[in-house]
């Protein structure tokens, strides 16, 4: 559903997606907060967020374009990712607090985010957060700003045009920092493997320029991240 999130400076929009307690028990629950992509709060972010719901967690996807919509926003908020602080950091932690304090939630919480958003779930690791899941997220210049990150699952495509090499540098990162994870590189996926780009005609031409979803990447990512999300927020 869709909620108003309380920040620093006001409220943002977000969307909610609650465990079903028939199927995934009474709670409390643990809680995951997803980024979206440059696209924004889009249908695709919602059926993900709903996926983590039905997987057992409280959920919720804080619309980071929420202060004029995308092309007003996007500038501030890609300035502020490759800062690696600001207010769009500040609304994470928000839309984090916002489940971490509700009576049926555990308290653990994780952060999952998609190309711009895997850039934010990286970089906010080293927050608050449990655990962090980024996919094919833009990495910061200075990679020492993991130090004291939480676990992180982290997934990338071979075929991605613009993040050659990337998975091998966060495996790097992770591993010299002694931070528990598991990095993955799938051969055949390319950028945003895990999104359905909502381009219509234009998914083809983008899949072959290394841009598009890929189903059984994706299914192995899932998996991956709720094998990780399960040992270290249940």
């Amino acid at each position: 559903m869709d909620i108003r999130i309380p920040t620093q400076d006001g409220t943002i929009a977000g969307y909610l997606a609650e465990p079903q307690a028939a199927v995934s028990g009474a709670g409390p629950y643990p809680a995951v907060v997803v980024v979206h992509d440059a696209f924004g709060l889009t249908q695709d972010a919602r059926s993900i967020t709903d996926r983590f719901a039905t997987a057992g967690y409280l959920a919720v996807a804080p619309d980071l374009f929420s202060r004029g919509g995308i092309v007003r926003c996007v500038k501030s908020v890609f300035q502020s990712l490759l800062a690696g602080e600001g207010r769009a950091f500040d609304d994470l932690d928000a839309a984090r607090t916002l489940l971490a304090e509700r009576a049926d939630c555990t308290g653990k919480t994780g952060v999952v985010g998609f190309c711009m958003g895997g850039g934010f779930a990286l970089v906010a690791a080293t927050g608050q957060f449990d655990a962090s899941a980024p996919y094919y997220g833009i990495l910061p210049k200075d990679m020492s700003i993991l130090d004291g990150a939480c676990p992180v699952v982290a997934s990338f495509g071979a075929k991605d045009p613009s993040l050659r090499g990337a998975a091998a540098k966060v495996e790097h990162a992770l591993a010299t920092r002694g931070i528990p994870h598991d990095v993955k590189e799938y051969p055949d996926a390319g950028h945003s493997f895990a999104n359905r780009l909502p381009l219509g005609p234009l998914n083809r031409l983008a899949k072959v320029a290394g841009f598009g979803y890929h189903h059984e990447s994706n299914e192995d990512a899932w998996h991956r991240v709720q094998s990780f999300f399960a040992e270290h927020l249940r």
